[in-house]
This record gives structure tokens, sequence and C-alpha cells, in this order.
């Protein structure tokens, strides 16, 4: 009886192994059950709603190139003063910070010695005239009437009686005098002034400096192949890293016709008087200088994306998104000018509606919905 019973068994076994094989081998053969598994699986991995975009509209326009720079501001006007002779200082009128008008009185020394040097000056010029006088009567001319004397015979009268040397030591002492009182020769803001009043004034140092207001200067460096992007006449605007959030608008005043052992150039660049209150002669700013171009197909930098190394630029077709290769060429913060397109070249076209936003994931002639226009 066992025999018997193991044999049915194993029967069994093999025959429910044979209806599965039988039963895979007919799925596999069965094409539209694979068709109908593989459509589930595209349905729920493709989204059916459209990307949402907005576009702008290519057209030619003007294009201001950026060139980005480093640079330190200098006045236009700076002027250490100092006084000529050393005498004690009696009186300063201003600080540091100052700002003060043409002609201000800034310090002042004690005239006494100064003007008592002047009046003896002013006597013995006095004198010498006199003598003069009694040289050319003694000659047989009349006095006061110069007009007839010959030259040779009124330079020997005037050394003879000393007036030229009298009248130069007069015009001296005079000048002293009148520098002793220090004024502004034009209008601007004190600067390093450390002297105290009733102190010898020191004639080898500058008493104080003073700043001009009339505009100020930044000087910077481009690279020697950057010379073709910059002119004469180019706006710049100016950014001080103690305050970058305040700009100054100027234009480019000079360029140096000379390329230095590093390969760059020196440019200096003009600021209004109007933009003082806040520079100060040697202070360290960013440089942005801008060109303007002419008739430039001009697209926003958020409309180029990187695949597979390169640039694209999505444009709207019919409802999709259409992959373009572009080249850009120049650019500015917020900007690209880019190639057009032309026989056997690739780039973009006059009237083309670029995707602008939205781009990031977009493929090749994946449906788009506009939103709104990029003005």
């Amino acid at each position: 009886m066992k025999p018997l019973f193991f044999l049915m068994r194993f029967s069994m076994v093999a025959g429910c192994t044979l209806a599965l094989t039988l039963a895979s081998v007919l799925t596999a053969c069965n094409p539209s059950s694979k068709e109908n598994s593989d459509g589930e699986g595209i349905a729920t991995a493709l989204p059916t709603d459209h990307n949402e975009v907005t576009v702008h509209v290519l057209e030619r326009q003007l294009f201001s190139h950026e060139l980005v720079s480093n640079g330190k501001v200098t006045a236009t006007h700076v002027a250490d003063l100092r006084f000529v002779t050393a005498e004690m200082v009696t009186h300063i009128y201003v600080k540091n910070g100052d700002r003060v008008r043409r002609g201000d009185r800034l310090a002042e020394l004690d005239k006494f010695k100064l003007h008592n040097r002047t009046t003896q000056a002013a006597d013995a010029l006095e004198k010498a005239r006199l003598d003069l006088q009694d040289i050319l009567i003694g000659q047989g001319y009349a006095a006061g009437d110069t007009a007839n004397v010959p030259k040779e015979m009124m330079q020997l009268a005037r050394i003879k009686s000393g007036y030229d040397q009298s009248q130069a030591t007069y015009q001296l002492a005079r000048y002293e005098e009148q520098q002793a009182t220090l004024t502004a020769p034009f209008d601007g803001v004190v600067a390093n002034l450390t002297a105290k009043t009733y102190n010898v004034a020191n004639t080898s140092e500058p008493f104080c400096t003073l700043i001009g207001t009339q505009g100020m200067e930044v000087n910077f460096t481009v690279l020697e192949n950057e010379l073709s992007l910059i002119k004469n006449g180019d706006k710049v605007v100016i950014a001080p890293y103690a305050d970058p959030n305040t700009t100054y608008e100027g234009e480019v005043a000079q360029i140096n016709p000379f390329v230095d052992d590093k390969g760059m150039v020196q440019v200096k660049a003009s600021i209004p008087a109007v933009a003082q209150t806040r520079l100060f002669n040697g202070m360290n700013v960013r440089v942005h200088v801008y060109r303007t171009m002419q008739n430039e197909l001009v697209i926003p930098k958020s409309a180029v994306v990187l695949r597979s190394g390169r640039q694209v630029v999505f444009t709207l077709n019919k409802g999709r998104a259409w992959w373009n290769y572009i080249t850009t060429g120049q650019e500015n913060g917020d900007s690209y000018t880019v190639n057009e397109r032309g026989e056997g070249t690739e780039g973009l076209n006059v009237g083309d509606s670029v995707i602008v936003t939205g781009n990031v994931n977009l493929a090749h002639e994946a449906p788009v919905s506009v939103i709104k226009n990029r003005e």
C-alpha cells in the first residue's frame, strides 16, 4: 500500500508543476496583456498637466555691457597747506571734517614780528627811493622824470641806491605777513589737522590737508584684452566697500595708453561733485563700467540653461517648448547678447518667444502653458 500512496502523491505534485508552467507560457505569449500592463505604467509616470512658463519676445534693443573692476577714490583737488614762517599759532578756526569755501580762514600766526619786519622794510624802501632820486638829480635829470633817463643810467642808479634790493625785501616781508593767515585756496574739506594753538608752526610739515569738493576721481585697471570694451564717456557706477548699498554715477575720463608688465591698463573715471557726501579720498570702491551697444538681441540670464555642458534656450512653438542651442556674446548683471540664426549656424531670431521661467526641467517638445509675458 505504501508504494502505491507515494506514487499517487508524486503524480499530483508533478501535475501541479506542469499546470503552472503551461500558465506562464500562455501568459508570455499573450501580447495584449503586456501592452495593458506597460500602458498603465507610462500613464502613471508622465504627467498630463502642461508646464507653466513665462516668455519674452526677442527684439533688437540697446545693451549695456558691464565690466567690473576694483578702484580707489581720489579727490580732483588735494592740497597740503603749510605756513611759510615759524611763528606761534594763535588761532585755529577749523577742525577735521569741516567744509570750507575758498578764502575762508583756517588758522593764524602771531603777527607782531612779521608786521614789525614789514614796517622796517617799507621804511628802507622809501629811503632807497629818495637816494635814487638824488642820484638822478645829480646827473642832471628832473625829480620824478624817469621817462627820459637812459636805460643804462637808470639801472646803474637803482643798484647804487639799493632800491631794487630794498623793494625785494619789502615784498618778501609783506608776503610773509599775509601768509601768517592760512586761507583755503578752493572749496573743500579739512583733513589731517593735528596742530595745536600756542605752538610754533612747523614749516617743513603740512599744517592740514584740504580735499576739494569740486569732484572725485576713481582710478582702476582693466585687462589689456578688455580695452575694446571701454572708451571715454562710458557710464561708470561705483559702490564703496564701506557702504555697498550706496552707488554713485560718473563716466570714463582718461585711458592711459600704456600696458604694464602685468597686462593691465590704468583708467580714470570722474564722479560729479553732487556725490561728495559719503566719498572720502583714498576710499576703496567696486567699479562697474557700462558700454552701450546698439541693435543687439538680448535675453535674460534666466532663459539660459545648461544641457550636457552646452547653453540651451527654449522657445515657444505651438504650445510646446522647443530646444535651441545658442552661443552667448557679451553679458551684464542680468542679460546676455546672443548670436542670430544664420545659414549653417545655431541661434535665435527676432520675434522668437523665449521661455524665461519654468524652464529648468523642460524637455524638447514638452507641452507648456504661458501664464504671462515678460515685459
